[in-house]
């Protein structure tokens, strides 16, 4: 039996740094601006680093690291790229026997490309983890302390609702962080979501989700905590996070990291929410402590290339980058 199961997506990630794109801002893209190079020119790289990533591999690395049992459960291709990811994760310490191979799609690959000011685009091969399907999950070995559920994409998403009622009916506490195509079949979603011990979401997200402006946090909260049973988590970016368990709201900024130490912000968000359970198991009813050790290791991961580099090790102090200031509120 694991202590903990992680599911979502295996993805071959390929970082590169230049300075030969530029960002201009033009109102005819959807963010505003957009990032413009030289049509038929040769382009140079500055740096490039490679990768293996994909929330079911980032979250399972945070759990690997805490020296907890853990096994991931995504598909890849029949490819080199799969097989990396195989060797990868097991030399991290991810029970690597739940990866299954798909004979019919390229493993999911992403090339991130960050320009001089911070900004980055990400080029995406949806690929394999996009068609996990219910013959691919090992439900006979579906035991756990924890399952910890992240964005199941693309036909992967139909899994879902045998995956959180089978790890409920068995005892299983269950985390899960949606993604885009959860948040596309928002009516299914919120009637999955009192499976949910600990609910992860970002403040765009959550908004979306109850369809309440952005804006309105207390009425986001309010209505989550009646879809959640367990707690939820709300991340709000350079603002902080806060957590409720309807009883009570956790509310904290970020950890001091200056602008030049920051590498990379791939994988921040999983390192947090990894790094949260990670302390749950460690201290269940401390959710301070939670919120502290979450932060650090998504601060830890931002120093470096690639989201399973930079996670705090099992030892490492949950101050290693300062102590937050958590506000508790009764509600």
């Amino acid at each position: 039996m694991f202590d903990v199961i992680t599911i979502g997506s295996a993805v071959r990630d390929v970082f590169a740094r230049t300075k030969d794109i530029k960002a201009i801002k033009d109102k005819k893209f959807a963010v505003g601006e957009a990032a413009c190079f030289s049509l038929g020119s040769k382009l140079n790289l500055d740096e490039v680093n490679f990768s293996v990533g994909g929330g079911a591999i980032n979250t399972a690395v945070t759990f690997a690291n805490q020296g907890y049992k853990v096994a991931a459960i995504a598909q890849v291709g029949d490819d080199p790229e799969g097989q990396h990811i195989r060797d990868k994760s097991d030399s991290y310490g991810i029970h690597c026997d739940f990866l299954s191979q798909d004979k019919n799609h390229f493993t999911s690959f992403s090339f991130i490309l960050s320009l001089p000011d911070g900004s980055r685009t990400v080029f995406r091969y949806k690929g394999a983890s996009w068609y996990l399907k219910e013959e691919n999950i090992p439900w006979m070995d579906l035991r756990a302390q924890w399952l910890y559920v992240n964005h199941m994409a693309g036909e992967s998403h139909d899994v879902l609702p045998r995956l959180l009622k089978e790890a409920k009916d068995r005892g299983m506490q269950i985390a899960w962080n949606p993604g885009s195509t959860q948040l596309e079949k928002k009516n299914e979603l919120q009637q999955l979501m009192s499976y949910a011990d600990l609910f992860i979401v970002n403040q765009e997200e959550a908004s979306k989700i109850v369809g309440i402006p952005y804006q309105k946090k207390k009425q986001i909260f309010k209505r989550l905590d009646e879809l959640v049973h367990g707690r939820v988590i709300m991340t709000e970016g350079s603002k902080g996070v806060e957590v409720s368990d309807g009883k009570t709201l956790w509310s904290a900024g970020v950890l001091p990291l200056d602008k030049s130490e920051i590498v990379d912000r791939t994988g921040a968000g999983d390192a947090f929410g990894s790094g949260f359970v990670a302390a749950l198991m460690r201290k269940p009813t401390n959710i301070e402590y939670a919120i502290q050790f979450a932060s650090a290791n998504a601060t830890g991961v931002l120093t470096e290339w690639g989201a399973a580099h930079g996670l705090l090790k099992k030892g490492d102090s949950a101050n290693k980058y300062g102590i937050l200031e958590i506000k508790e509120t009764r509600l």
